[in-house]
């Protein structure tokens, strides 16, 4: 009896799991993390928007230069998508730290901006050489190499600003999900409003072809099978049950997307352009104020998803 007990509640715990993995997320995101490496304080920060594909730039001192490549790497397979950012600065603590300026890029800085100032009749004040001071790679620490130990510290750091950058598009991707489904379900309420007008439609249609008919007595007697005949080809022309059908279909597809376990982004698209498809060819066979009335709204909801899709993974 324990045994079965302990099963069940392990089941009931690995579902409850999987529940909570499945979720959508945003590509915006953000996080941060530091560590101390000797006199050393680094500080890394995670910035991610939304994006077609992954677009990763890296701001690093010089001395983690070598290892751009693994950092990318790193991003990639946890981010997947998204215009991403990574930066990492250095704050440190020793006085004593050798430091000596880079006189060659000064020199380089220096007759670049002067040439610039004389083509543009700029005039060269005082403010120029603090201004180069502050320009990148000007100061340099000597003999300053990057040993093991203080990888392993930065590279744990960076895994711990993925987290925090991924709980963060958890969070932003539960809101949108909400966000969604309340769309979603506004989408189906409409849906479930246009067949009592469709019947109502069916019936207006009859009406108008026999009075048409009832104005051509006069002139000749129509054939009442042929009528019958022409009436329901009409009908099924215009008919819109299959559409109906269909866009119910394509709105549970789209629920149903929403709790998988993958990045469902680009998947959710296609299915808007097939629902947006669907509402299309209502509004254009119904032939209804009515339900175009309902056609409109359901356009509307349909843009403010795909608005929403554009920051999902």
């Amino acid at each position: 009896m324990a045994k079965e007990m302990i099963l069940r509640f392990s089941t009931l715990r690995n579902c409850y799991i999987c529940k909570k993995i499945r979720m959508i997320q945003s590509m915006t995101g953000y996080g941060k993390s530091t560590c101390q490496h000797n006199h050393k304080t680094l500080t890394v920060e995670i910035r991610s928007l939304n994006s077609k594909t992954l677009d990763v730039n890296l701001k690093l001192p010089y001395i983690y230069k070598s290892k751009e490549q693994e950092l990318r790497s790193l991003l990639g397979k946890k981010l997947s998508r998204g215009k991403v950012e990574l930066l990492i600065a250095i704050e440190s603590k020793d006085e004593s730290a050798a430091y000596s300026l880079n006189t060659s890029l000064m020199k380089k800085y220096y007759l670049e901006l002067t040439a610039f100032s004389r083509e543009y009749d700029i005039p060269v004040t005082d403010s120029l050489l603090p201004a180069i001071l502050r320009l990148p790679e000007v100061y340099t620490q000597e003999t300053e190499t990057l040993d093991q130990e203080e990888w392993g510290q930065l590279h744990k750091a960076v895994e711990e600003a993925l987290e925090d950058t991924i709980r963060y598009r958890q969070s932003e991707g539960r809101h949108l999900e909400k966000d969604l489904r309340e769309r979603i379900g506004k989408l189906k309420s409409l849906l479930t409003q246009i067949p009592p007008l469709e019947k109502q439609r069916r019936e207006d249609i009859r009406k108008r072809l026999s009075a048409a008919l009832e104005e051509l007595k006069d002139v000749a007697t129509p054939d009442p099978n042929r009528f019958e005949q022409e009436l329901i080809y009409y009908l099924e022309k215009f008919d819109i049950t299959e559409e109906m059908v269909r866009l119910e279909q394509h709105l549970d597809y789209f629920s149903d997307t929403m709790a998988e376990s993958t990045s469902a982004g680009k998947k959710l698209g296609f299915i808007t352009q097939e629902i947006g498809r669907e509402i299309n060819t209502i509004g254009s066979k119904a032939n209804d104020a009515a339900i175009q009335q309902h056609v409109v709204r359901m356009k509307d909801e349909l843009e403010k998803i795909k608005e929403q899709l554009m920051n999902i993974l």
